[in-house]
C-alpha cells in the first residue's frame, strides 16, 4: 500500500479568509471544547462514573482479555492536549484560509464530536451504542488520516507536524486499540461465546489484527511514528494487564508484547526506507 504524493501548495498561497473559513474555525474550536468536557465527565471528576467503572465495569482493565491496564488511558491527556493545540493553532492568520485546513477542519471536528458521543454513551450504560459510535469514530479518523497524509507538504513546519499530523496519528493509533477493547467488551457482555473457540484464541487473534492494522497504517503513512507509538503503547499495556491484573493470560500477553514490537520495528523500517528513497530521488 502506498500513499498518494503530498501536495506542494504552501499555507502562504491561501487567499483572504472567507466567512466559511471563520465558521469552520469556530466549529473546530467548539467541537474541541465539547470533547474536552466529555473527557472531564468521563474521568469522573464532574461527579460522573469513570469510564472504567461505567456500563457495569464492562470496560475495566480486567473485564476482557483485550482490556489494557488503567495507566494506558493516560495517553488521552496527550491526545487532548494536541487537539486543543490544533484548535487554537488553526485560528492563526496563516491557517485561516490554508487549503489544508479547509480540507481537514470538518473531518477533525467530526472525530471530536464522536469522541464526546462515545463517552456519553458509555456513561449512559449503552454499551451496544458505544460500539457503533467508536466504529464511526475509527472510520472518521481513518478518513482524516488519509487526508493528513495526502495533504502533507514538503518543508512543512515543525509545529504543524506536531499539532496536526502527530496528534491525528496518536489519536488514530489509540482508537484502534480502544475499538478492539470496546467491541470485545460488548460481545462478552452480550453473551457471545466465541462459537465455542477458546477465549485466549480469540484474544490472540484480535491482538494480531491490531498489529496488522498498525503495520498497514505505517505502510500507507510511509513510516509515520505517531500511530505506531500509540498503538504499541496500547498493546504494551494490554500485555501488562494480562500479567499483573486479575484476568491473567500468558499467551495473550506474549502475543501483545510481540505485536507491539512488530508495529514499532515495521514502522521504523518503512520510515528509513521511505526517507532513503526520497533522498535518492532528490
Amino acid at each position: 500500500m502506498t500513499a498518494t504524493h503530498p501536495i506542494h501548495s504552501s499555507t502562504t498561497d491561501a487567499g483572504a479568509p472567507t466567512s466559511a473559513d471563520r465558521v469552520r474555525q469556530v466549529v473546530v474550536a467548539a467541537s474541541a471544547v465539547f470533547a474536552v468536557i466529555g473527557s472531564f465527565v468521563g474521568s469522573g471528576a464532574a461527579g460522573g462514573t469513570p469510564i472504567q467503572e461505567a456500563a457495569g465495569g464492562a470496560l475495566s482493565a480486567d473485564s476482557t482479555l483485550i482490556a489494557p491496564a488503567g495507566p494506558a488511558f493516560s495517553i488521552w491527556s496527550v491526545i487532548y492536549l494536541g487537539l486543543i493545540a490544533y484548535a487554537v493553532w488553526q485560528f492563526l492568520p496563516r491557517q485561516a484560509a490554508a487549503p489544508r485546513q479547509r480540507r481537514l477542519g470538518y473531518p477533525v471536528a467530526v472525530t471530536l464530536i464522536l469522541n464526546a458521543a462515545w463517552i456519553l454513551s458509555v456513561q449512559a450504560g449503552l454499551l451496544a451504542l458505544s460500539v457503533v459510535v467508536i466504529v464511526l469514530l475509527l472510520a472518521a479518523l481513518l478518513v482524516t488520516f488519509v487526508l493528513v497524509v495526502r495533504t502533507r507538504r514538503r518543508g512543512q513546519g515543525v509545529i504543524e507536524s506536531i499539532v496536526l499530523d502527530g496528534t491525528i496519528g496518536l489519536y488514530l493509533g489509540w482508537v484502534c486499540v480502544a475499538t478492539a477493547a470496546n467491541v470485545t467488551a460488548a460481545l462478552q457482555a452480550g453473551g457471545f461465546d466465541g462459537f465455542g473457540a477458546p477465549a485466549e484464541g480469540w484474544g490472540i487473534a484480535i491482538v494480531i489484527v491490531a498489529a496488522l492494522a498498525g503495520i498497514a497504517l505505517a505502510a500507507y503513512g510511509r513510516g509515520r511514528l505517531a500511530p505506531a507509538a500509540s498503538l504499541a503503547w496500547g498493546l504494551a499495556w494490554l500485555a501488562v494487564s494480562r500479567t499483573t491484573g486479575e484476568l491473567l493470560s500468558a499467551p495473550v500477553a506474549t502475543t501483545a508484547w510481540i505485536a507491539a514490537a512488530a508495529v514499532v520495528v515495521a514502522t521504523v523500517v518503512i520510515r528509513i526506507t521511505a526517507v532513503a528513497g526520497d533522498r535518492r530521488r532528490a
